[in-house]
């Protein structure tokens, strides 16, 4: 009886639907349209009749044998699959820039693509490729009312490994967001490939559908071959809500199957669970017979199909006991006694209870024995016994203060480190301001990224060193914590924010940086890294110098921070080390990135920058710039070379500073922005010049002549300040000042950026 119930009440539900369904339908040849090996599905089609609108028209273009299906009348995207998901596959352009061996571009294209408000590009299925030795390459594209730029750089030598995955040797990639629109590709090239053009004389750029490309040794022939890839896009239906579509009449979603917000805007149907075929169809989504699929559905029991489910009828002595399954029914001969029925419940509850807290406390306990062993592990690991000895043998001079935090001390510095105590998040980890709780001293506590383990003797010899370092201009180390997988660093803690932020965050509460502050900071930055380089137990390689990196305390003393990349070179390696390329796009050295060898003019370079950025109050990398003059650095040594360094300059340094000064620093900056690192000047020479230089600008006899004793007196050593090379070797001097101070005289300053 239960059975037939069960079965006239599917067919009846089954007959309705259909008679619903019925009463419409597509016009004849709707369905199941093919373009070649396309198929189209509603509410896409071929013809006006068949396409929901003019945006979902697919245009099928017949060439001899072949079909190539276009998306919309005139429209040149070719579809290569849809999806009823909400998902279509289209093929777009692969962005080329190719170069002469002299460094001449001989080949450029930069796709666009513009799509409708019916559909967006896919943030899950797509990733961002820029491919190449000499390679950067820019995304700019619309996210709703707000524009949008992203973008990633590689580099690679010949004799670089290509079979690593794709991590910035020869190929970078980048994720996309969601609700992308109107995108543009932009490929550049650091030095037009003149380094790598033997062996890649092409950038590639293409935004691709995941798995489509694999970057291995043959990528640079095969894309120098191709035209274009498959990018996946999202569609919809409409510009409206769910909510507002539900009251048309031309709403989408047919039966059995329900509305869910587009990624953009409108709206997608999909089939109700225990339904299948396409929502938008007039017939709607058809019932899917789970007895049939899953013939064994049921145990002890007979498998009944109804619509959108199935149901299971237990044979003879089986009752159920979930969905899917029957149990056999209980023998109830000879009964049992009430009191008993409700006395071994109760016990067996009490004996749980009991059972579930002692297993708590133990578990409690167990728990905090191994957070203890796991922290007295990670002290061990990261050579905490071994720190301790050396911090017993050096008890005098700057170690006299050193620490060695425990993590509870952090954690109520920090209060956990509450997300309210960050001060900044970099590529290494991210930095904390904290109050130590003995003496209420403020410091900045960093917590690296959990990355690759170091060696504990190593790091220690680090950390020994950095200790150490007792320097007016440099951020000082206060201890570390090394009860966690990655040790924890506590410096003290400066007030006034960045360099970074006091040229570039200027406006109606904050006054632009005199030239005066600005040769002083650059001065004392350059004597900590001089520091660094010569005055330690063992050089130090800052490897990330830039003004983010440069604090400033309420007095304006600038403290170099971020020892996050730093390296110490051992004396037997003649200052210069084998690494990984590491640093902050815009400031990072050529050669270094060439060759990977790390030296102290590294170092050099990245401050040639921070002097550039100092003088124009540009950022090092902008894309509101021209082409040729998005990096700081070219665009400088470029100024320089034609003689227009007063076109570069802040106007607000021009009209407040000493114009001699103002060209004898950029004079120097060009000299460490020379691309070959031997030829460069080391930080003490560039220390000891800007401190000659603040010192003419603070006495009143600044303006006269030094003779050459008072020169070397004051710079250290007899040297021509107006020597410079703005062509990698080749050396011009600058023997007529005061023309030069003239003619910048006599120029307008109507607009020195």
């Amino acid at each position: 009886m239960e059975i037939w119930l069960l079965r006239l009440i599917a067919l009846t539900t089954a007959a309705a639907v259909t008679t619903v369904a019925a009463q419409s339908s597509l016009p004849a040849g709707c369905d199941d349209q093919y373009c070649g090996d396309l198929k189209v599905p509603y509410p896409f089609g071929m013809t006006d009749e068949c396409a929901f609108e003019d945006k979902t028209f697919i245009n099928c273009s017949k060439s001899g044998d072949d079909y190539t299906p276009y998306l919309m009348k005139g429209g040149t995207l070719v579809v290569k699959n849809i999806s009823l998901d909400g998902e279509m596959e289209i093929m777009t352009y692969v962005a080329k820039n190719c170069y002469s061996q002299n460094g001449m571009q001989t080949v450029r294209n930069k796709p666009r693509l513009w799509l409708v408000d019916l559909f967006t590009i896919s943030d899950t299925k797509n990733k961002l490729f820029a491919i190449g030795c000499d390679t950067y390459a820019i995304i700019e594209g619309s996210r709703g009312k707000n524009n949008y730029t992203t973008g990633c750089f590689s580099s690679c030598q010949e004799d670089d490994s290509l079979t690593e995955p794709c991590s910035g040797v020869g190929c970078c990639q980048v994720s996309l967001p969601r609700q992308l629109v109107n995108i543009k590709l932009t490929l550049s090239s650091f030095y037009n490939h003149t380094y790598v053009w033997d062996f890649n004389p092409c950038s590639y750029a293409f935004v691709v559908k995941d798995g489509e490309f694999n970057f291995s040794d043959t990528s640079f022939e095969k894309l120098n071959k191709t035209e274009k890839l498959p990018m996946v896009i999202n569609w919809s239906i409409g510009n409206v809500s769910c909510e507002v579509a539900r009251k048309f009449e031309n709403y989408s979603c047919k039966a059995n199957s329900e509305c869910v917000s587009g990624v953009r805007s409108g709206y997608l149907c999909q089939c109700l669970p225990g339904y299948e075929g396409n929502p938008y169809h007039p017939h709607g989504c058809t019932d899917i017979d789970e007895c049939k699929v899953k013939p064994d559905a049921c145990i002890n029991g007979t498998c009944i199909n109804i619509p959108g489910d199935f149901s299971c009828s237990c044979h003879e002595g089986y009752t159920p006991e979930n969905k899917t399954t029957c149990k056999p029914k209980p023998n109830r001969e000879g009964g049992s006694s009430r009191a008993l029925l409700l006395i071994i419940p109760l016990c067996v509850s009490i004996g749980l209870l009991a059972l579930l807290v002692s297993s708590l406390m133990m578990l409690w306990g167990m728990k905090k024995r191994k957070l203890i062993k796991l922290k007295e592990k990670f002290f061990e690991q990261n050579g905490g016994i071994m720190l301790q000895q050396r911090l017993s043998n050096h008890r005098s001079g700057s170690l006299d203060t050193t620490k060695i935090f425990t993590l509870d001390e952090l954690n109520m510095a920090t209060n956990n480190f509450h997300q309210t105590r960050i001060l900044g998040e970099g590529g290494y980890g991210t930095v904390y301001k904290g109050e130590l709780m003995d003496n209420k001293l403020p410091v900045a506590i960093k917590k690296s990224k959990v990355g690759a383990k170091t060696q504990s003797e190593q790091f220690i010899n680090e950390v020994i060193v950095l200790m150490q370092i007792n320097h007016r201009n440099v951020v000082k180390l206060l201890g570390c914590c090394l009860e966690t997988e990655v040790p924890i660093l506590v410096y003290e803690f400066i007030s006034n924010g960045t360099l970074f932020e006091r040229i570039h965050d200027v406006g109606e509460e904050v006054s632009p940086l005199s030239w005066e502050l600005r040769l002083k900071i650059a001065a004392e930055a350059a004597d900590a890294l001089a520091y660094l380089h010569y005055q330690t137990s063992t050089p130090i390689v800052h490897r990330d110098v830039k003004t983010a990196n440069i604090l400033l305390d309420n007095s304006y003393t600038a403290k170099v921070s971020d020892f996050g990349a730093s390296r110490l070179i051992p004396l037997d390696q003649e200052h210069q080390m084998q690494t990984f390329v590491q640093g902050t796009f815009g400031y990072l050295d050529p050669e270094y990135m060439q060759s990977s060898q790390l030296t102290e003019k590294s170092d050099v370079y990245s401050f040639g920058v921070v002097l550039a950025e100092l003088l124009t109050s540009r950022k090092t990398l902008s894309l509101d710039r021209p082409e040729s003059d998005r990096n700081l650095a070219n665009c400088f040594l470029s100024a320089m070379r034609e003689n227009r360094l007063l076109d570069v300059l802040d106007v607000d340094i021009v009209n407040d500073g000493n114009l001699k000064a103002i060209e004898e620093v950029a004079i120097l900056a060009t000299r460490c922005l020379r691309v070959k690192g031997e030829e460069r000047p080391t930080m003490k020479e560039v220390a000891m010049e800007l401190e000659g230089l603040r010192i003419t600008e603070k006495h009143p006899w600044r303006e006269a002549d030094l003779c050459p004793e008072e020169t070397e007196y004051l710079l250290g050593s007899s040297f021509d300040p107006f020597s410079i090379d703005i062509n990698g070797g080749e050396t011009s001097s600058t023997t007529d000042y005061n023309s030069m101070q003239h003619r910048m005289m006599n120029n307008s300053y109507g607009d020195g950026r």
